[in-house]
């Protein structure tokens, strides 16, 4: 279920002063109901390559698409990623964040993690198009549990990168998200533990 942006900005993540400058897009209630410490488990089925679940057509055509486009068009090259066209939010850590856990690093897409306390993960992605934040949150639900939530923040490159965004924001909304959440949701009842 999408949410507001303030379920995102009132929270008192770490991300909020790592990346100021970037815009946020997107907040998402995910569907992973569980126990207060689930964090952990919820980051490891997004990094995981080895699901039972395969994403929807529609899901996966839309990403293929993309993929093909960016190789064709040049957008996903070294040298418009993380440390070449634009420099790691890892660079903006404080120490106490640095010196922690950095989070696993995901098998499937081209996110790099940048750090991971007991109730956030962030990965980040750079190209031609933006310098993108994936935030993957643990929170309390309205039923006296807790949940995952999570944030997407871009920092567009120039006009291309904006409407580059605005382009794809309808897609997003329509076929991507919907999709993704069902997704996410399987998953997670999948990897229940057995009661």
């Amino acid at each position: 279920m999408r949410l507001p942006k303030t379920a995102h900005t009132e929270r008192p993540w770490r991300i909020h002063e790592i990346a100021p400058d970037f815009t946020l897009e997107d907040v998402w209630a995910l569907p992973t109901p569980g126990g207060p410490d689930e964090l952990p488990r919820l980051v490891r089925q997004f990094v995981s390559e080895h699901s039972d679940v395969e994403p929807p057509v529609v899901y996966r055509f839309l990403f293929a698409l993309r993929w093909k486009l960016g190789g064709l068009l040049g957008w996903d090259k070294p040298e418009n990623g993380i440390g070449a066209r634009v420099t790691s939010l890892r660079e903006r850590l404080p120490d106490d964040l640095l010196a922690g856990p950095r989070g696993p690093e995901i098998a499937t897409v081209p996110f790099t993690s940048l750090y991971q306390t007991d109730t956030e993960w962030a990965a980040e992605m750079g190209n031609q198009t933006c310098h993108g934040v994936m935030h993957i949150s643990w929170v309390p639900d309205e039923n006296g549990g807790y949940r995952g939530q999570m944030a997407v923040l871009v920092k567009p490159n120039g006009v291309f990168g904006q409407v580059y965004m605005l382009g794809i924001k309808s897609c997003r909304y329509l076929a991507v998200y919907p999709a993704l959440m069902r997704m996410i949701g399987r998953e997670w009842r999948q990897g229940a533990p057995a009661t």
